[in-house]
């Protein structure tokens, strides 16, 4: 028998070894969902589709960016989890809060309640922030009694996610009872509520939290400074604002493109334009964002060619417009009497840019023709829109009557106008001021019986202005009964000093058929605005500008009044009302008196 030839084996020669790769490893190359039932499909033929943990990690990618149909397959997987623990329930709830169905969390949570399994700390943020989205707001209280019920209420993940559902509910004091109950807020808990108040147009509460947390040991982040930068806009606390400008710069938060964008719009607000152009020229990247704010800032100070010119710059850019940008675009052409162009760039935005007009969009081309004197063209504007018409787009056109002394078209306006809101003193005020400017007494009457009968009431004239780093507030009619003061007597003095170069009480604007001009020359005497002038004028050093807030539109006899003390006094006024600004200098105001 013939010997056995031996087996020769090359020593770089081995048997191929079975393909070992997991599924897993692919997921991070993953990138859509078709890659990923790929994936799937090599986990059903390695025997993997019913791994708890392979069936978590698909789940989680398709929540990471949620869409319809990528929730709808991780629903498909949940379901095929016979005992899915509270981690994969996790991924859903945060998915689903991120999503266009928010409220399919809370369904999905109620389901799993039932068949025994226990939240965690990481369950109540993503079903908190579900409730907001969807408004669900009875859902949103009993989470936060099960949150109590577990002990899970002064938990660091779930106070914060309290405090800003309550907050989007516009319950500011209900998230202020929650902030309240915790022992030792963190920085993130001081975000929530400084981020609510700031919202909810209680500016004051966010600086005093502002200032507990710097007496902390905590430290602010880019975001509490956004707060705190808004807070100071809706104050036009601009030395407070400067501060915070130092501090920003001090520890480096001027390196985040949102703070300088914040920035920009604090000091364009706080009526320093100057001080927003040099943040804006002094940024090293600019997004679309920042563009917008500067665009805009020129808008509201009334430099309508340089907020043309910056949007033809950032064109030239290759930064993409969004809705802001044209906005401030709306607003520069409307305050500049620019009708064609502004006509121009509101249908270049769906033509040209495909950026669909919200209802501040159309608000502005109301604004745009009425202040024109094409009131009747704003009308049919309005009527026609694809979308219904708010009662501030009547208002808008109301008010625009009332300058032009169109009374006929103003009592259909505010037709409409009660058809969707009647508890707006202000629009009785406008119209029955109109009527009786036109001499229709038995319409003035009419009015203010209706008013009285539906408990109506006007919104009194407030403005405010700082003067060393606290900002005082003036109500409109304060001293017309009250026993004189320092203040109303130095405004009783001005007043004289106006009269002598020109000054002239326009008591047109006092619509009372049985008072004398005398009474009504004191009523306008005390505007809060003139009060708040001749405050700033008593406490300020010579030749220093001052700088009002006003909460409605500036009244025409302050804004005369305004001219002459800027020109008497050798003083910039810069009035912000609800609209615009106003600069006053050397007797002559930015808005060239159209306005």
């Amino acid at each position: 028998m013939a010997a056995a030839t031996p087996l020769q084996i090359s020593p770089f020669s081995f048997p191929p070894k079975p393909n070992t790769t997991s599924p897993l490893s692919l997921l991070p190359q993953c990138t859509s969902l078709r890659e990923l039932k790929q994936i799937q499909a090599f986990t059903i033929k390695t025997h993997l589709q019913n791994d708890i943990t392979v069936l978590t990690k698909l789940i989680s990618f398709c929540t990471l960016n949620p869409n319809a149909t990528s929730m709808d397959h991780a629903h498909h997987l949940f379901d095929q989890i016979p005992q899915p623990d509270i981690v994969v329930f996790n991924s859903m709830a945060r998915g689903y809060a991120r999503s266009d169905s928010p409220l399919r969390a809370i369904v999905l949570f109620s389901d799993i309640l039932c068949s025994g399994l226990i939240p965690d700390d990481y369950t109540f943020p993503s079903l908190l922030k579900a409730c907001a989205s969807s408004k669900a707001l009875q859902e949103g209280k009993q989470l936060h009694c099960l949150a109590i019920k577990l002990g899970l209420n002064h938990n660091i993940y779930v106070c914060p996610t309290l405090i800003n559902m309550y907050t989007e509910f516009n319950d500011v004091n209900a998230a202020r009872r929650v902030f309240d109950k915790i022992v030792e807020p963190c920085v993130v808990c001081y975000n929530a509520i400084i981020t609510g108040y700031a919202r909810s147009s209680r500016p004051n509460e966010a600086l005093s939290l502002f200032r507990e947390l710097q007496a902390s040991n905590l430290k602010p982040t880019d975001v509490t400074l956004l707060s705190v930068l808004s807070s100071c806009a809706l104050l036009g606390a601009l030395d407070l604002g400067r501060w915070i400008h130092e501090y920003v710069k001090k520890h480096g938060f001027d390196k985040y493109v949102k703070v300088n964008t914040a920035l920009i719009d604090m000091y364009a607000k706080c009526g320093s334009l100057d001080d927003a152009v040099s943040v804006f020229e002094n940024m090293s990247v600019r997004d679309t964002q920042a563009w917008s704010a500067m665009i805009m800032a020129y808008a509201t100070h009334g430099n309508g060619s340089k907020a043309i010119s910056l949007f033809e710059e950032m064109k030239r850019a290759r930064v993409q417009p969004d809705e802001i940008s044209f906005l401030g675009l709306l607003h520069a052409c409307s305050h500049t009497g620019l009708v064609g162009e502004g006509c121009g760039y509101f249908y270049s935005m769906s033509d040209k840019y495909g950026i669909v007009p919200g209802i501040k969009h159309y608000g502005c081309m109301v604004d745009l023709l009425s202040r024109a004197g094409r009131l009747d063209e704003a009308y049919k504007f309005i009527d026609v829109l694809p979308i219904k018409p708010t009662p501030i787009l009547w208002r808008t056109l109301l008010s625009a009557c009332s300058s032009h002394g169109n009374v006929e078209l103003a009592k259909r306006v505010i037709g409409r106008i009660f058809e969707l809101d009647d508890s707006h003193g202000g629009d009785y005020v406008i119209l029955s001021n109109l009527c009786a400017r036109a001499g229709r007494w038995e319409d003035v009457n009419y009015l203010r019986k209706l008013m009285k009968d539906k408990g109506v009431v006007k919104v009194p004239g407030c403005s405010s202005v700082e003067v060393n780093n606290v900002v005082h507030e003036f109500f409109s009619g304060e001293g017309v009964q009250s026993v004189s003061t320092d203040l109303h007597r130095a405004l009783d003095r001005l007043v004289k000093e106006l009269k002598l170069v020109g000054y002239v009480p326009d008591t047109s604007l006092v619509c009372h058929a049985d008072m004398e001009d005398q009474d009504k020359e004191i009523t306008l005497r005390y505007h809060s605005e003139k009060l708040a002038i001749a405050f700033g004028l008593l406490n300020s050093p010579p030749g220093t500008t001052i700088r009002v807030v006003k909460n409605l539109r500036v009244c025409r006899d302050c804004h005369s009044a305004a001219k002459l003390i800027s020109l008497i006094f050798d003083r910039q006024i810069i009035l912000r009302d609800v609209q615009r600004f106003h600069h006053f200098k050397d007797g002559k105001c930015s808005c060239g008196d159209y306005w």
